[in-house]
């Protein structure tokens, strides 16, 4: 195989839990240094029915990457990347995402996609599962921005995938419409070979390798954080302006009340009566800047914003000092997270634009303690349920569960961003229904006869494999 195959517990034990804190277990530790190494471990796992479980960085929140036994394959030494141009980039799959970011807007190119996790994450992961951001609004998720991947087949083929690229005529076809929302939930209804790898979640194949599309950088950014003093005020102003008229915002992000109580800590300087807040970044070149920020002055004096706790930023470190507000969210909530000693609960759905306000008031019953915020503009917001005892945890998957046949009753999906992984299979299955999961189990088991990739993720692992 080439890799040498690592037993000692003790070096496997820190590839055993994900960002979801679930932890499974597994015989030996796999880390190829090429694609060559990784076709011959899946060419020899395949013959012998072992189960493999990809893992990169473990940032996942589904259990998508936590073994049930089997080998791991770890992407970590396919960290080079081969090429940066002014259209493309070339790296290997287990190069982190946000290094490369870096490494691309050092030439003044730009490439879009933003997952929270972009400084822990893998490239071949954000891909794997189309990985989105708050940038998302804007400039779409991880999809668009694919213009090809080097990719081994659980049957040990190495092969590359663009858009030109046909899926084989002996593979079973997924017929299914996905909710016209933003969705990463399933496999993708693709015509093409890449399309349908790109938010498989790892189960058709492991990523090697991937090219992409690379834009210009932006010329200059301003951060807008907007206090407001209902929710209700923040909902109008989301509504008549995140699609139409002067503003034209690349993410529109969203806090409430119970976010705020949160984050003051950190962020002293908002005020204590404040009841939603919308964080906004609106790009912009040397001729429009003004204009724009005349626009977003008029638009929030009309909204009925809490004007004099507007905070603007346009110049490097109070940009950052913006950014850091968005992310001392979540190291809050892993703080309440640990005080309880209960995991939290999370939400990840979206609906479409005409829903929102009614999944809005559907949030807005909760009472468990929680925060709700992330991506209003594709109304993909994340509530976090914050159980303290093992009856509330109890309570809180039931609050989820009713949120989730919500956010489906009104054509959304129960995944926007994170993906099914291990922990929302059952989900999945309701929500497009046996006919459509049947197709997908047809599908993998033809890639994958001895359904030794991904296994558990996405789909149950049948009696047979």
């Amino acid at each position: 195989m080439g890799a040498a195959l690592i037993t000692d517990p003790s070096l496997i034990l820190g590839y055993l839990r994900d960002a979801s804190n679930t932890e499974g277990h597994a015989d030996g530790l796999l880390r190829p240094n090429n694609a060559q190494e990784v076709a011959a471990i899946l060419r020899d796992c395949q013959a012998a029915g072992r189960p493999v479980t990809v893992t990169a960085q473990r940032t996942s929140t589904t259990g998508g990457p936590v073994p049930d036994g089997g080998w791991l394959l770890s992407t970590e030494r396919l960290n080079r990347v081969r090429a940066l141009g002014p259209d493309h980039a070339v790296a290997e799959g287990g190069v982190l995402l946000g290094e490369l970011q870096r490494e691309i807007e050092a030439t003044g190119r730009f490439y879009p996609p933003d997952p929270t996790s972009k400084d822990e994450c893998s490239l071949g992961g954000s891909i794997a599962c189309n990985a989105s951001g708050a940038r998302t609004f804007c400039y779409g998720p991880t999809r668009p921005w694919v213009e090809a991947v080097e990719l081994v087949l659980p049957t040990g083929e190495l092969l590359t995938a663009t858009r030109d690229t046909p899926i084989p005529a002996s593979w079973p076809r997924l017929n299914w419409r996905e909710p016209k929302v933003k969705t990463a939930a399933g496999l993708y209804p693709a015509d093409n070979l890449l399309d349908l790898i790109i938010g498989s979640e790892g189960i058709l194949g492991v990523i090697t390798e991937a090219t992409l599309w690379l834009t210009a950088l932006p010329k200059r950014v301003f951060s807008i954080l907007i206090p407001f003093p209902s929710a209700e005020a923040g909902l109008s102003f989301v509504m008549r302006h995140r699609r139409v008229g002067p503003l034209s915002p690349r993410l529109m992000e969203w806090f409430d009340s119970h976010s705020l109580d949160m984050v003051r800590a950190r962020v002293p300087d908002l005020p204590a009566d404040a009841q939603a807040a919308l964080w906004c970044e609106q790009e912009a070149t040397d001729e429009d800047a003004d204009a724009l920020m005349e626009a977003w002055l008029e638009a929030l004096e009309e909204s009925g914003a809490m004007m004099n706790a507007v905070i603007f930023a346009d110049d490097p470190s109070s940009l950052e000092r913006l950014r850091l507000f968005r992310h001392a969210l979540p190291a809050a909530v892993n703080e309440r997270v640990a005080h309880n000693g209960m995991p939290k609960v999370g939400t990840d759905f979206a609906v479409p634009d005409a829903a929102l306000p009614e999944m809005m008031a559907a949030y807005a019953e909760v009472t468990l303690p929680h925060v709700l915020f992330g991506h209003i503009g594709d109304n993909h917001l994340h509530m976090n349920l914050f159980p303290r005892s093992p009856e509330e945890l109890i309570a809180a998957r039931a609050v989820w569960a009713g949120l989730f046949r919500k956010a489906i009753s009104l054509g959304g999906t129960v995944s926007a961003e994170h993906g099914v992984g291990k922990l929302k299979r059952r989900f999945l299955a309701e929500m497009v229904g046996p006919e459509v999961l049947s197709s997908f189990v047809a599908l993998k088991r033809h890639v994958d006869p001895a359904w030794i990739l991904g296994r558990g993720t996405m789909l149950e692992i049948p009696e047979s494999s």
